[in-house]
């Protein structure tokens, strides 16, 4: 009896933190709805990227270590982003349908406060973004272990848009099913990509169960949830959003799978400290072209983080490079070298400076 007093003393005392911590919420966002209506007298831009940097690393040094570093982050991201969002609420056009994986990067980077809209292409969510229909946009641009997703690479050649962030996702790849038991599952389903990366385990773990290649790892998952003999292979946000079971984690053949997604709007935001800038250029017609311009980099210490070819259309054997490089175009050095860039290129377009992702480059 008196250990299940100490237990109800314990847990009145963490109703009361909880309330403490719901006020204090309450009056944050207030005060940040009190920023908008001062920012939008002053016609200043409402994300600060800077700002919020500095607020998660006065929070990891205020914790000291006590709390869990990765949820800590989360939770303060989770509260930035809704308190951000009740200045005006934001809608996001991503790669769909709902739960796919760019779906996922999208309420990693926005939360969940944001309002996100499913197109059926990547055109698709440059189009809405450059009309002004959607605020932001997000795509998928590069895998570590595919490459470059070269939709996306050729829409910044048709649409006017900047690039506004970028965001770097683990895909780790789950087999699910609505009972949550492998000897049920008769037909596994996903998208092409996802069945090629799991190949060696499916063929494994599951020997002589076919395989159904579909639109979309969120097809998939809905596929599974209406029938239970088949499996799924599916991303956490597919699991809670079709309310899926877990039959195995991380089925991928290759651990270390990354996609870099990047966010997309109508301008860039200010300088973060921690930043990446992005071009699009073309050489001209003449012998060391591409050198003149890596000396350029090197020449100012500018640290050239991918470059990429992609064939113009309609024009034969004629190409443009995209260039991501460390640093702001606020930076003095990196202004001055896209200067002497784009004296020295055939084409030239700045795409975007931009906060580079946490565990980028």
């Amino acid at each position: 009896m008196p250990q299940e007093k100490k237990i109800l003393d314990v847990r009145n005392e963490i109703d009361a933190i909880d309330n403490q911590i719901l006020g204090l919420l309450k009056k944050r966002i207030e005060c940040a709805r009190s920023i908008g209506k001062l920012k939008d007298a002053t016609k200043r831009a409402k994300w600060d990227p800077q700002r919020e940097r500095e607020i998660y690393a006065r929070i990891l040094q205020e914790n000291d270590g006590v709390f869990p570093e990765k949820s800590l982050l989360s939770i303060f991201h989770e509260i930035i982003t809704s308190c951000r969002l009740s200045q005006k609420k934001v809608e996001v056009a991503y790669l769909g349908p709902e739960a796919t994986f760019t779906h996922l990067a999208g309420v990693e980077y926005f939360g969940q406060s944001a309002s996100y809209k499913p197109m059926e292409s990547i055109d698709e969510v440059f189009r809405e973004v450059e009309k002004g229909r959607t605020r932001y946009g997000i795509v998928p641009v590069e895998n570590s272990i595919e490459g470059a997703v070269f939709s996306t690479l050729d829409s910044f050649m048709k649409y006017n848009i900047k690039i506004c962030g970028e965001i770097q996702l683990p895909i780790t790849h789950n087999l699910v099913c609505r009972s949550g038991n492998m000897e049920d599952i008769q037909t596994v389903a996903s998208h092409a990509q996802p069945l090629a990366q799991c190949r060696e385990w499916l063929k494994k773990n599951l020997p002589g169960v076919p395989t159904l290649p579909v639109f979309s790892t969120s097809a998939a998952a809905q596929m599974a949830a209406n029938n239970p003999n088949i499996g799924a292979i599916a991303s956490s946000l597919a699991i809670k959003t079709y309310e899926l079971q877990v039959v195995v984690k991380g089925i991928e053949d290759y651990q270390g799978n990354t996609t870099r997604f990047l966010v997309i709007g109508r301008k860039s935001p200010s300088r973060s400290g921690h930043d990446k800038t992005s071009l699009l250029i073309g050489l001209l017609n003449r012998p060391g072209a591409l050198n003149e311009v890596l000396t350029v980099l090197s020449s100012k210490n500018i640290n050239l983080a991918k470059i990429e070819s992609r064939p113009v259309k309609g024009k034969q054997w004629k190409y443009l490079f995209f260039v991501d490089m460390h640093g702001h175009m606020e930076d003095p050095v990196i202004a001055e070298g896209c200067e002497i860039l784009q004296r020295k290129s055939s084409y030239y377009e700045w795409l975007g400076s931009y906060p580079r992702a946490d565990n980028g480059d």
